[in-house]
């Protein structure tokens, strides 16, 4: 009897173990299938989100777009916008406060000196303000990266005579044999300077020598702006090197101060910062805008208060400049206090000197991160759109 009782007992423990064992077993499973379903939600939500976003023109008619699209709306398929992606207010830099309008600035910066990129926050949209047009607020957070497909980088190897590297890089690896075309931009007086053009090809490790022995830009005695082409397999990537000097009485840093109509304030910085009483003198200023059609033959377009002068100690602190066009280019604006000569270079709409944008919010230390990838064009030049996407409802079967 008392045998039988304490048989009983040990299959009734080894039943309640074993099912215990089965019911944890059975949730991991079923934990583990709740969060592909949850996985895999969101991978097909990232990808249906990211053909919406690039195959749809959106309505940028105001200051505010009533609906989120990034196409070009004069071309189908995955051809994207300069300018509505020129309007995305960027994650990737701090914002710029410029404090003789009150403003700040988005701040597009692509790793080099010499370029700008500065928009007023007013002309810009912001990432919750895409996040509602897309209906994604509150649900999923995201960050959309458009970026070269092929990265052009130009540095400067030797100043007397002016000596440049090209350097062009696929995705991972650096492309042998590439069609290089250039345009150099140069100055060193009212009367001296000028626009070469030429072209040439990088060697198996993907580089390419400049030579130019009538330019020497020893002791900042002269400016330059330089931009590549690059082409190989189809593909087109474009990249620039400009030679920003602080002069004795600083240096130039242009503002977008108003997109619709084109108003671009030349604003006299000292370096990086504002130094009051200690910065003396004016600048004197050219500025040249050029668009830059498929076949890379720059077009100049004039431009009103083309020159001039700032002053930041006293007098104009900055010259406001008006661009006349609605198509893709670049300005470029060559600065001097007395023998002293600097350049900077600014973009009018997305590629045209191989700018990227970064756009969204911050994926990192999220529980998953969905991503995917398409090929686009902005103009000619081949770029990546990568969008990431990740959940903001926690965790739960979905769908």
């Amino acid at each position: 009897m008392v045998s039988s009782t304490i048989d009983h007992m040990v299959a009734t423990v080894v039943f309640l173990g074993a099912l215990l064992l089965f019911v944890g077993l059975f949730n991991q499973t079923i934990q583990t299938a709740i969060l592909y379903q949850r996985h895999r939600h969101l991978a097909t939500k990232c990808s249906d989100l990211l053909d919406n976003v690039l195959l749809n023109p959106g309505n940028w008619s105001g200051s505010i777009p009533t609906s989120f699209g990034l196409q070009d709306p004069e071309f189908q398929q995955y051809r994207l916008s300069p300018f509505s992606l020129m309007r995305l207010l960027s994650s990737a830099g701090d914002k710029v406060y410029y404090n003789r309008t009150g403003e700040w600035y988005s701040n597009v910066s692509w790793g080099l000196s010499g370029g700008y990129m500065l928009l007023s926050e007013s002309e810009c949209v912001d990432y919750s303000t895409a996040a509602k047009l897309l209906g994604v607020n509150g649900t999923c957070g995201f960050q959309l990266t458009i970026s070269p497909t092929l990265t052009v980088n130009v540095r400067e190897v030797q100043t007397k005579p002016l000596m440049l590297e090209v350097q062009v890089m696929g995705p991972g690896l650096a492309l042998s044999g590439a069609n290089l075309n250039y345009l150099m931009f140069w100055t060193s007086g009212p009367t001296k300077g000028g626009c070469i053009s030429d072209n040439t090809t990088t060697d198996s490790l993907g580089l390419a020598s400049l030579n130019f022995p009538a330019i020497d830009v020893d002791k900042n005695q002269t400016a330059y702006t330089i931009i590549v082409r690059a082409h190989t397999s189809g593909l087109y990537g474009i990249g620039y090197a400009s030679r920003e000097t602080t002069t004795k009485a600083g240096n130039i840093i242009p503002f977008i101060e108003n997109y619709a109509n084109g108003t671009i304030l030349l604003a006299h910085k000292w370096g990086k910062n504002d130094p009051g009483e200690e910065c003396q003198g004016a600048l004197h200023f050219n500025a040249t805008f050029y668009l830059l059609p498929d076949n890379f033959a720059p077009i100049k377009v004039d431009i009103l208060n083309s020159t001039g002068l700032v002053n930041y100690g006293q007098g104009q602190t900055y010259q406001e400049i008006q661009i006349p066009t609605s198509n893709p280019g670049f300005l470029v604006v060559a600065y001097r206090k007395g023998n002293e000569y600097g350049m900077v270079v600014m973009p009018w709409g997305i590629g045209t000197i191989g700018v990227s944008v970064v756009f969204g919010g911050n994926p990192s230390g999220n529980e998953w991160v969905a991503t995917d990838m398409r090929q686009v064009l902005v103009g000619d030049v081949a770029y990546q759109a990568n969008l990431a996407l990740w959940s903001l409802e926690g965790y739960g079967v979905i769908g």
